[in-house]
């Protein structure tokens, strides 16, 4: 072999000795499925409802692992797992499909319709968990444990329930037991809504009973920097927001239940709330009393399912599009979503404000007794209490649910099932948003044109647009006994009491005699720590 040809054999050993280096490195990478992606809760929803169509029965339902952000996809095959990785989420083998999973729900059903007894879906565990609350004993025991025997420990569990399911309406008796900030008869959502935009400052005169014009904080053009800036009126989008909101009280006859979303119905002002709740009255209103009419119900559907849509009398009224926090703002609600098993969801009411918590359980079904069974739920960890029905579940801006019933309290804590607001959503032909301003908080007030001639004008006994003493009428934050059109102490004639009309309130009405103010204090005393309800 010439020199020649000795260096073309070493040249060509050492290309294949390379290759045999890069080959199996270039087959590992390829072979190695992608990292799961981090997602939020409803970038998750959209890859899951893909993913679900392109699996069609090889899919088995999913869940969020929500401390992770990722996907979890229950498949019934490795190849199926495949392509759901390929795709950024977590593939999951498991051995229940979702066919075998619903007809076991439908066997109990049929079979074990148990008054005191929920079931739902639950895609962690692959299986059919039954909840049998303290009521579930003897005969009704025996009957569950043999309905659920023969489906197999592979495909259900049975657990208890330390209380006693119920839906949560309450009555109107001791409903001051119930109150929670910013909320006192009516709601948030009534905080400066009184009268039309720019209105609320003559209204937080006017609540007080303050005299003449002249002392309602320098009268109508002063009220809170007057009209168009009184009390956060219209401080956001230059709308009024009239009405409660998400989780404010409604009253109806002999109910209280909870405000869930604010609506609209081609173009008309509405509510959602509990279905058992449109049941029980046909008119419901802001007030125990039933001085600050609200709606009508137009449609209610329980049992089978649990919503309500309630119209507005007043149709012009552009509610604003939000849930109570409780500590004096809102959160916005700006679209629906559907409920995921791990997604982190928060719940308000007028009972016990506002509680988070995480969905549990899909397509849950509640035997509340007496022939009241509801499907279709959603379940979860979150609190709640008699009172609460209908008020809103929402994750972030989303509105997710309705609250139906459960079991426990906001003390031991409990299971709390939900009416899925898309459904209701699609049944009544609604859209979530029924526009409108927030009626805004303290910092809303009217900013630099609130103080209404500042501390100095603000005398002992004076009805003042901000900072005020013990007594005054406050359009900001107050101190006990203050009527404020902001967060209020307990026992205050708080925003939320004065609903559309009881504040007194045109820019042109503030503290206009004290015959028209004195009729503003009336209404808003009504609210007192006696009768406001949270």
């Amino acid at each position: 072999m010439n020199k020649r040809t000795g260096v073309m054999v070493g040249a060509a050993a050492a290309a294949i000795g390379a290759a045999a280096i890069l080959l199996p490195n270039a087959n590992a990478s390829t072979d190695q499925p992608a990292a799961p992606k981090t997602l939020s809760a409803h970038s998750a929803t959209q890859l899951a409802a893909s993913l679900k169509a392109d699996l069609g029965d090889n899919g088995a339902g999913w869940y969020l692992d929500s401390a992770k952000g990722h996907l979890v996809m229950n498949v019934l095959s490795e190849e199926a797992a495949k392509s759901v990785t390929a795709k950024g989420a977590v593939a999951k083998v498991v051995h229940n499909s979702m066919t075998a999973l619903k007809a076991g729900a439908k066997t109990l059903r049929d079979s074990a319709s148990v008054p005191g007894t929920a079931w739902s879906i639950d895609p962690k565990t692959n299986k059919i968990v039954v909840l049998a609350d303290r009521t579930v004993t003897g005969a009704k025991m025996a009957t569950l444990n043999k309905a659920t025997g023969g489906m197999g420990a592979g495909m259900v569990t049975v657990k208890r329930s330390q209380g006693e399911f119920k839906r949560y309406d309450g009555g109107n008796a001791g409903s001051a037991a119930g109150a929670n900030g910013g909320q006192a008869a009516g709601g948030a959502g009534n905080a400066a809504g009184a009268g039309g935009a720019g209105d609320a400052a003559g209204g937080a005169g006017g609540a007080a009973g303050a005299g003449g014009a002249g002392d309602a904080a320098g009268g109508a053009g002063d009220a809170a920097g007057g009209a168009g800036d009184a009390a956060g009126g219209a401080g956001d989008g230059g709308q009024q927001a009239a009405g409660p909101v998400g989780g404010s009280a409604i009253f109806g006859g002999n109910a209280r239940c909870s405000l869930g979303f604010n609506v609209t119905v081609k173009g008309a002002p509405a509510f959602l709330t509990a279905g058992h709740c449109g049941n029980d009255s046909k008119t419901w209103t802001a007030d125990q009393g039933g001085s600050q009419p609200l709606g009508t119900v137009s449609d209610s559907q329980f049992p089978k399912t649990d919503f309500a849509l309630v119209t507005y009398d007043d149709t012009a009224a552009k509610p604003q599009s939000a849930v109570d926090l409780g500590n004096g703002s809102t959160q916005e609600i700006t679209k629906a979503a559907e409920a995921a098993v791990g997604m982190k969801v928060q719940r308000s009411g007028s009972t016990t404000g506002l509680h988070d918590g995480t969905v549990t359980g899909l397509d849950a079904t509640v035997n509340y007794g007496n022939g009241d069974i509801v499907n279709g739920l959603i379940q979860t960890d979150v609190c709640a209490e008699p009172g609460d029905s209908g008020g809103a579940m929402f994750s972030d801006d989303s509105a997710v649910g309705l609250t139906s019933g459960g079991s426990g309290d906001c003390t031991a804590g409990g299971e709390t099932f939900f009416q899925p607001v898309t459904d209701a959503l699609k049944a009544t032909g609604a859209e979530i948003g029924a526009g409108g301003g927030g009626a805004g908080g303290a910092g809303d007030a009217g900013g630099g044109d609130a103080a209404a001639g500042g501390a100095g004008d603000a005398g002992a006994g004076d009805a003042a647009a901000g900072g005020a003493g013990a007594g005054d009428a406050a359009a900001g934050g107050a101190g006990a006994g203050d009527a404020a059109a902001g967060g209020a102490g307990a026992g205050d004639a708080g925003a939320g009491s004065a609903g559309a009309g009881d504040a007194g309130a045109g820019a042109g009405d503030a503290g206009a005699g004290a015959g028209d103010a004195g009729a503003g204090a009336q209404d808003p005393g009504a609210a007192g720590s006696g009768d406001s309800l949270n």
